[in-house]
């Protein structure tokens, strides 16, 4: 291509597209799908990272020609076609540049969070016979060296970031696109031969599942699988080169890998953000009109401006609830007609006293939210749809690459995770399974085929494994995951996570998980907002300054278990909280109660917290 720096032709790239094309003029594979980024778009600031205080940029071209000096540097090291390689690191241009390396490559990625337990690393590492360990950094590395030290399929690391000595058999990103620049040298032709050798069918990642119940299985996912979702979703949601976004979630999940590819596919520039921490100032500082989180950050955002309101004034926090109701009031009024005057009246006094500071927030900029991972409350929804931030909730899951269904701006409701995106089709079994059937579904789990024959009907439909209903309009619920319904001792069947989001829209409550499995009546296990039950006691009058204290306190128990009973009062008889507990210690991820998209396991839970949840049933 005339004034890039690109080591071969486009077209030649392209023929990489075996068959028909899924969608014309449209790449089936993921070498195809960079290079046709970088040729239709040109970008220079495809890329963008702080480093050093400032934001540094990657042109479109650069991100290509790195990809291609990794796929090389990795054919150096004896890595081949179909061989496998651990991405072990957070997000950054790193951890994209390496995946499109492997891909270039014919190599299959296998990303790892990093917030897994040394032991579960080693158990991917093992079961994927990863012949190549990518780590950000000598000190992340240190963390699970010794399970790697077990891994005899291991023959190499590669420090994203490193000074100093390194450890036996591990070289430098720098160092390795160094010899795939040498070896390109040598044989100019090389990475067209490696790059056009990828077929659409071909594995281009294992990603393996959090696991909230049962060991981990991985997730064989095809170019074809990924790079049909990302165009796919694309045609749902409305975006252009003129979108940017800052990339947050993990990139070892697969949502916000898929969304890397829809960025580039869409010519978009992607940021990523410094860290969790530092969010909220990248927001500020990006500006960005699309951003992609997971409810729980929505969650957090309202949970940080309703706290500074409380520890404001009295009068301030009435201020905020009453925009807060204006709000819901004024978006519940939008989702079935027209607002009144009085109810636009009053939004427009929410909006010059606080609605505006939840754009700012964001930066104000924004387009629209998507979210997915799971259910976002309806009260959530309402408050930042009624403070113009819109969110678009959709649906999806690994096995699916994800994007399953999706709201959109044009096609939305409320209490829905929207309709199916192009190419996708839905429906429901008998029982009530939610069953899918798309060019994303997995090829299945590797090394398991008694798992992957139990994922799929008869007639090769996906079973997702949630409850679900579509409505008249093409809109689709989801009721609950199959596997966590569970029967009281009376015989009547419960869904937990509907009755969960109903108490977590207490302000004085963070955490909650449901359980009754088998017993006479529903119980909660609830984290508390420590912080907003402090403002509370200081009100109060109650001398009280640990959490300990806080959940041993019977004024503050009392309080939650009203908030418990009125947050749940719509509820049939049978499905009503009868007891509480509260627990002292946030669930994490680290201590193992959570997956790393943060949904409970609730097998580890009932484990964690038998004694408590026991206590809770004697007479």
């Amino acid at each position: 291509m005339a004034g890039s720096s690109h080591s071969y032709r486009i077209d030649k790239a392209v023929s990489a597209l075996r068959g028909e094309p899924l969608f014309a003029g449209e790449p089936a594979t993921l070498p195809a799908l960079f290079i046709y980024a970088a040729e239709r778009f040109d970008r220079s600031d495809a890329l963008n990272y702080k480093r050093g205080g400032n934001w540094q940029h990657m042109s479109s071209f650069e991100v290509v020609r790195r990809a291609e000096s990794i796929a090389l540097g990795l054919h150096s090291l004896g890595v081949i076609k179909g061989d496998r390689v651990a991405i072990f690191a957070p997000n950054s241009p790193e951890w994209t540049l390496t995946d499109a390396g492997c891909q270039f490559a014919g190599v299959i990625d296998v990303p790892i969070y990093t917030t897994l337990s040394s032991g579960q690393v080693k158990y991917i590492l093992q079961d994927s016979a990863s012949k190549v360990l990518f780590v950000d950094s000598p000190a992340a590395f240190e963390r699970v060296s010794e399970a790697v030290g077990e891994c005899s399929s291991i023959e190499h690391i590669v420090f994203l970031d490193a000074a100093g000595d390194l450890p036996k058999n591990s070289i430098r990103l720098s160092d390795l696109e160094d010899r795939g620049a040498e070896f390109r040298e040598r044989e100019p032709d090389l990475i067209a031969t490696l790059a056009n050798a990828v077929e659409p069918e071909d594995i281009a990642t294992l990603i393996y599942t959090s696991g909230t119940t049962g060991e981990p299985k991985g997730v064989m996912l095809s170019h074809r699988n990924l790079v049909s979702n990302a165009i796919d979703a694309s045609k749902q949601l409305a975006f252009s080169p003129n979108d940017t976004c800052l990339s947050v979630l993990p990139l070892s999940h697969v949502f916000e890998r898929t969304g890397m590819y829809l960025y580039f596919v869409n010519g978009m520039a992607v940021h990523y953000a410094e860290s969790v921490e530092k969010v909220p100032d990248n927001l500020k500082e990006v500006r960005p009109t699309i951003f992609m989180g997971v409810p729980r950050i929505f969650e957090k955002v309202f949970e940080k401006a309703r706290l500074k309101a409380a520890r404001s004034s009295a009068v301030k926090e009435r201020i905020f609830d009453f925009a807060i109701e204006a709000a819901k009031e004024y978006a519940s009024a939008k989702e079935t007609g027209q607002p009144s005057a009085a109810v636009r009246a009053r939004h427009l006094v929410a909006e010059k006293l606080v609605l505006r500071k939840f754009r700012e927030f964001f930066g104000g900029r924004l387009r629209y939210c998507i979210t997915g991972g799971a259910a976002i409350a309806d009260e959530i929804y309402l408050i930042f749809t009624g403070a113009d931030i819109a969110i678009m909730q959709g649906y999806g899951m690994t096995e699916a690459s994800p994007v399953i269904t999706a709201n959109s701006p044009e096609f939305k409701r409320i209490g829905t995770v929207g309709g199916p995106i192009r190419n996708v089709k839905v429906r429901i079994a008998e029982d009530g399974e939610i069953e899918v059937n798309s060019p994303g579904l997995m090829k299945g789990y590797y090394n398991k085929p008694e798992a992957t024959a139990e994922a799929f009907t008869a007639d090769g439909w996906l079973r997702t494994g949630d409850i679900g209903h579509i409505d008249d309009d093409g809109f689709l619920s989801i009721t609950d995951r199959k596997k966590e319904l569970f029967k009281t001792s009376g015989g009547k069947y419960i869904a937990p996570s509907p009755i969960e989001q109903m108490i977590r829209s207490s302000r004085f409550v963070n955490q909650v998980v449901l359980v009754g499995n088998e017993r006479k009546f529903p119980a909660a296990l609830i984290v508390p907002n420590f912080e907003m039950l402090a403002s509370y006691a200081e009100l109060k009058g109650l001398d009280l300054k640990t959490p300990a204290e806080f959940c041993r306190n019977e004024k503050i128990i009392d309080l939650l278990e009203r908030q418990v009973a009125a947050a749940t009062q719509t509820l049939s008889h049978y499905e009503k909280v009868k007891k509480i507990a509260l627990l002292e210690n946030e669930l994490t991820v680290e201590n193992g109660e959570l997956t790393p998209t943060l949904k409970v396991k609730r097998r580890v839970v009932d484990e964690i917290y038998r004694s408590t949840i026991d206590a809770l049933y004697k007479e």
